[in-house]
């Protein structure tokens, strides 16, 4: 007799994975187009930044600017985010080996 609840478990395990799959291909390709950005936020946190956060705080941008990459939090949550995700790829990639 055929197991159709074998079946049915596994048809499952495809769904779940192909959805997973998908969404992390999609996923990466949105990163790797942001990666060279990330770069040069780290960039500007490393150099023009406290000068304009200067200024900011000199009431120099107009009141209208949208200005959340002057805090530090922003640009420290980003690159904190980034790392995870190389870390975390990183755990899976050689658990995989």
């Amino acid at each position: 007799m055929p197991d159709i609840d074998r079946v049915r478990l596994n048809e499952a395990r495809l769904d779940e994975a192909r959805s997973a799959v998908s969404e992390l291909l999609s996923a990466l390709e949105g990163y790797k187009v942001a990666l060279p950005k990330i770069a040069a936020l780290k960039e500007y946190y490393s150099d023009d930044w406290k000068t304009d956060a200067a200024d900011d705080d000199a009431g120099l941008f107009p009141p209208d600017l949208k200005r959340g990459v002057l805090s530090e939090d922003a640009v420290f949550g980003l690159l904190a985010s980034d790392a995870a995700i190389r870390e975390t790829a990183a755990e899976i990639f050689s658990d995989l080996q």
